[in-house]
């Protein structure tokens, strides 16, 4: 019995979503459905009124009461307690993202087919029962996940028809109504159409990106270029002060040794006085001495005999007045060292400012890209003549050194 309900299994499945009857009801015309699966396509046609069978299109009128088979139910119940369902079919899981199987119980398949008429999508195992079922007389694409978009929210129909007056998607039945007299195309012709357009603004897209591509190498390259400019100016500037503040150094030296010079000289001079007079204080104090000690004698020939040769040795010695100016001063140094700093200031600063000119008028004209300028970037680019990036070095900075070796 349970073999024989195996290799018949086929009768008890649904015809809509083709898996074993859930809840089954049997219509007047003797067709079994899923209650759930029924109830759903007959809601759909709830607006016309009129309610058929899916697989032979019988119609009925008005919508017939569906009560439940019980004996159709009882032998489902049996083989789904007997687990012979073994409905072949090739395993291929769908992995994430893809759109499953509607119809698959437990592991859910890849689906390979979506049905307009049905609104499932299925994997290969049950678009074969499908179409056996149904006789191909729906309308199946590639799988979509996206089915219910495919569907008019108001007549529950499939959008077929394409309306340009509008520029929509609608259903045979909009035309009737909501869009009754626009201009209105089928979908696939519109399609059509629409593909042509947009394969002409994909190759203009494709032109696009890479003139963009071809600019975007170019700028690449000018940046690398201004590093390279920058880079060299700073060198340069660098290069330049440095033997500047080398000049300055030197004529600090030079100074600094002519200073010590000066020193040296009148130092020496005055150490020359400095002992003369010394010599001159020790043979005065040695007369003196002597004048004191034969002050002191009583004896007159010893005082006669010696006051003579005390007196011409005092009569004989010229003495002379020793003079060295106490207001020596280096002030007439500093004063020229001074007026130097000052000249020196007033020309770097009056170079500097011609400079800062030069260089803000630059950075404000240049361009990164030599012959395109770059304005708001929502606006497009246009080509302007070429200009320079930065201002070539100034021969301002060299004439400020060679002033320095001048002064």
């Amino acid at each position: 019995m349970a073999e024989a309900m195996a290799s018949n299994q086929d009768i008890f499945m649904c015809p809509i979503c083709l898996d074993l009857l859930k809840d089954p009801v049997t219509l007047h015309c003797g067709h079994t459905y899923c209650l759930g699966c029924i109830k759903g396509c007959w809601d759909q046609e709830d607006l016309k009124g009129v309610y058929s069978c899916p697989q032979c299109r019988q119609t009925f009128t008005p919508r017939p009461v569906l009560n439940k088979n019980n004996i159709v139910a009882e032998l489902v119940d049996q083989m789904r307690k007997t687990s012979i369902q073994t409905t072949a079919r090739v395993v291929c899981t769908a992995g994430p993202g893809e759109v499953t199987c509607d119809v698959c119980t437990g592991g859910k398949l890849k689906a390979v087919k979506s049905c307009l008429e049905c609104l499932l999508s299925y994997c290969d195992t049950h678009l074969k029962a499908h179409n056996e079922l149904i006789g191909r007389k729906h309308t199946v694409i590639d799988a979509t996940g996206q089915l219910q978009e495919r569907i008019c929210s108001r007549h529950k129909k499939v959008f077929e028809i394409f309306c340009r007056t509008d520029q929509s998607c609608i259903c045979y039945l909009c035309t009737m109504d909501d869009h009754k007299g626009h201009d209105t195309i089928t979908a696939t012709t519109e399609w059509s159409n629409k593909k042509e357009g947009l394969g002409q603004s994909q190759r203009r897209c494709q032109q696009r990106i890479q003139e963009r591509e071809k600019e975007l190498q170019e700028l690449r390259k000018a940046v690398e270029t201004l590093k390279s400019s920058a880079q060299t100016a700073v060198e340069e500037s660098e290069r330049m002060f440095t033997e500047m503040m080398r000049s300055i150094e030197r004529r600090r030296s030079e100074v600094t040794e002519l200073i010590r010079a000066q020193e040296k000289a009148e130092v020496s001079r005055a150490e020359g006085l400095l002992k003369r007079l010394e010599q001159e204080i020790a043979e005065l104090k040695r007369r003196d001495a002597e004048m004191k000690q034969l002050s002191l004698t009583e004896d007159h020939i010893h005082f006669l005999k010696n006051i003579v040769s005390i007196s011409d040795d005092a009569r004989s010695t010229v003495w002379t007045r020793r003079t060295f100016s106490q207001s020596f001063s280096f002030e007439p140094v500093k004063e020229s060292v001074s007026a130097l700093k000052v000249q020196l200031e007033e020309k770097l600063d009056s170079i500097f400012k011609q400079e800062i000119v030069k260089i803000s008028a630059a950075a404000t004209n240049a361009q990164i890209i030599p012959g395109i300028e770059y304005t708001d970037p929502e606006l497009p680019v246009r080509r302007a003549g070429s200009k320079e990036l930065l201002p070539p070095v100034s021969k301002s900075f060299q004439r400020a050194s060679n002033s320095l070796h001048s002064l």
